[in-house]
């Protein structure tokens, strides 16, 4: 298992910049079975955050996403800059993710608060092993162990519905294998990836289960929290992993990656088990592509869209492509230091409170509180 360390760098920026070496946190539980080795990628990367503070402000407090290593990434280069006289340093939550918090308190002169980590990143593709003869449910001593991740979360609920609907799509399937697949044919089957019809599908604003079901529609968050509140409900172990996907339409310029998450389920036998159903809807059922959904569904994949596809339906369960970043891993987090607000959703971009009270990207009349931007270059 690699050890995730931000390398000492001596940095003399005058933007005022910082070096630092966060150490590791990873205790192994993020291990799973490869198959083969897959196909790697390699890319130069920034990710950026600028928030203006508004005018009266006492106390800002910033957690900022930083890049995770595992065993099919490695991070090298790793450089963090920022606004001067605004502390900042390296902490972990209770998930295990490392991040980057920076503080501003009492009586300042700052205006604008900028930090930028620019990092270079190989990555390989999961070439999942998901053979169900090689998988066994659950014992209880596991059980116990990932509780955590058989609960609910504040979005990801498991309602008498939803333990409804996973019992008459698994039935008496004790195979965690093939009960996840069951459950992910049925999510493509009954939902479907909100960008294909942009006009009349919406996504939530949380990452919610309840709104997936109740609309039949939603992003990637929506998606995956729906599937693994069946998966929890069936008793299979589930985390959300988020992140981003280099797309290759985006490499090179100067514009915002934004983010996209996955999810990962435990099997006896196998480890964690990557998939990503929704990606796989894009290829599922024949769509028109036009113009509104065509940019948006060349920017959620990592490859280019040549209609539809069981091959990479497929493809989908149990193996990631090579073109991803991990942000973080899990929902409702306890950071560190806390947040005044209690646990946080998830750890994408960033999380900001002002005087004690979140701060979001947007405000509730939609203006734009705080920017994060992650660019890329492929390196060939």
């Amino acid at each position: 298992m690699k050890v995730f360390r931000f390398p000492l760098l001596a940095l003399a920026l005058a933007a005022g910049a910082c070096a630092t070496d966060l150490g590791s946190s990873n205790d192994g539980s993020m291990s799973m079975t490869a198959a083969k080795p897959g196909k790697s990628a390699k890319f130069d990367a920034k990710n950026e955050f600028k928030l203006v503070v508004p005018e009266g402000a006492q106390s800002v407090r910033i957690w900022f996403a930083a890049p995770q290593d595992d065993e099919w990434t490695t991070i090298s280069n790793w450089a963090l800059s920022g606004t001067v006289g605004v502390n900042q340093r390296p902490v972990v939550d209770d998930h295990g993710n490392r991040m980057i918090y920076a503080e501003l308190a009492g009586t300042h002169p700052v205006t604008e608060i900028a930090i930028s980590e620019a990092f270079t990143l190989e990555r390989q593709e999961i070439v999942g092993n998901v053979d169900p003869s090689k998988a066994r449910p659950l014992s209880a001593s596991e059980a116990a162990k990932f509780a955590r991740e058989l609960g609910e979360n504040t979005w990801i609920k498991i309602t008498p519905e939803i333990r409804k609907i996973a019992a008459e799509v698994v039935g008496t399937e004790t195979n965690p294998v093939i009960a996840a697949r069951k459950l992910y044919d049925w999510t493509l089957d009954n939902i479907e990836y909100w960008v294909k019809t942009p006009a009349t599908r919406k996504a939530s604003a949380t990452g919610s289960s309840e709104h997936c079901l109740t609309t039949k529609t939603g992003n990637c968050t929506d998606f995956h929290s729906l599937w693994a509140a069946l998966a929890r409900a069936s008793g299979i172990p589930t985390r959300i992993v988020y992140g981003s996907i280099f797309k290759p339409a985006l490499d090179g310029q100067d514009k915002d990656g934004s983010y996209h998450c996955w999810p990962e389920f435990y099997a006896s036998g196998l480890g964690w088990v990557s998939h990503d159903v929704a990606v796989a809807d894009i290829f599922r059922g024949t769509y028109e592509l036009n113009a509104d959904n065509e940019e948006k569904v060349r920017l959620t994949i990592a490859t280019p869209y040549a209609g539809p596809d069981e091959k990479m339906v497929d493809y989908y369960f149990g193996n990631i492509d090579e073109r991803r970043v991990v942000w973080s891993i899990g929902r409702d987090l306890t950071l560190d230091p806390p947040a005044a607000a209690g646990k946080v959703n998830g750890m994408f971009k960033a999380y900001v409170e002002i005087d004690g009270k979140p701060y979001g990207e947007k405000s509730a009349d939609g203006k734009v509180q705080w920017t994060r931007k992650f660019s890329y270059r492929e390196v060939k």
